[in-house]
């Protein structure tokens, strides 16, 4: 069977990134790097190696850096011109000519309204969602690794990984059913159960594949945890209507919304690095001793 495929991509990028300030103050969160790239180009660049052709960005104030980066820089690229530097670490960057949209998010309403947010350039059509603050490393990446999946099973495919259960209550948590490899069933989806009533420690990180309907049901929105508009709610009404599946990821996942997470990715990428990686191993060995 062939199911229409997943060629848009939205990226809520509007949150105030609270977490990480004084360094957000002025800078977006997604702007953050690691090692040498931001966040935001980590994911822009799993969601075109799995075929995503249109990045849709749903925005708020004080991004404008964001959408610099993915622009052209005619004095950066004058000057590395004119000291014979190669443009190839920037040229990558750019992206096609109408490819990138940009939405405001003008109230943060929750992860389902800033969703909703993308309707109209979504259209009928299913759709990716990337958490920017979600760095997923794997060989191919995440979101390819689920389009594969996809193309095999269709419906929604949200991400899965397993935490340890005393950290259910941080998440949103899967109700699992029948297993087929890395693809798990799923019956149910709780945004953040209360402590000791998951029924798993499945929890969905930051990665999905959903069909236009979810668009529908955020039509007409209800609040949930936190008093937020919340995805979570929303799926869970295409349960059982529609195919609806988990699927655990092959690679290594940084929460970069969290100021240890955050600090771990970059070691972990700089350790991987051959340019840096011997330098940085040796005075981490070196602070270790200490």
């Amino acid at each position: 069977m062939t199911f229409k495929p997943v060629r848009k991509a939205v990226f809520p990028v509007a949150g105030l990134g609270t977490r990480f300030l004084p360094a957000t103050k002025a800078m977006p969160k997604e702007m953050l790097t690691v090692v040498d790239k931001p966040l935001i180009q980590y994911a822009v660049e799993e969601a075109l190696e799995a075929g995503i052709e249109q990045i849709i960005f749903v925005t708020g104030r004080g991004k404008g850096a964001l959408e610099d980066h993915f622009d052209i820089s005619y004095e950066l690229e004058a000057t590395m011109r004119e000291r014979g530097k190669s443009l190839d670490l920037i040229a990558g960057i750019r992206q096609k000519p109408g490819s990138p949209v940009y939405i405001r998010q003008q109230e943060p309403l929750g992860l389902g309204h800033a969703v909703w947010c993308a309707r109209e350039i979504v259209g009928d059509e299913p759709f990716a969602v990337l958490l920017p603050d979600e760095l997923m490393c794997g060989t191919p990446g995440f979101l390819k690794q689920m389009v594969t999946a996809y193309e095999r099973v269709g419906g929604n495919i949200i991400g899965a990984l397993e935490v340890a259960p005393e950290e259910t209550d941080k998440y949103g948590i899967i109700t699992p059913g029948a297993v087929d490899g890395p693809l798990t069933e799923v019956l149910e989806v709780i945004e953040k159960p209360a402590a000791g009533t998951a029924k798993s420690n499945l929890m969905t990180p930051g990665r999905y594949i959903l069909q236009p309907e979810v668009m529908r049901i955020l039509d007409n929105p209800q609040t949930g945890a936190g008093g937020e508009i919340q995805l979570t709610d929303a799926m869970a009404q295409l349960i059982g209507k529609q195919p609806f599946h988990g699927f655990t990821f092959d690679g290594q996942r940084y929460d970069c919304g969290d100021k240890a997470g955050y600090i771990q990715a970059n070691l972990a990428l700089a350790l991987a690095r051959s340019d840096i990686g011997p330098a940085v191993r040796a005075f981490a060995e070196s602070a270790l001793r200490k």
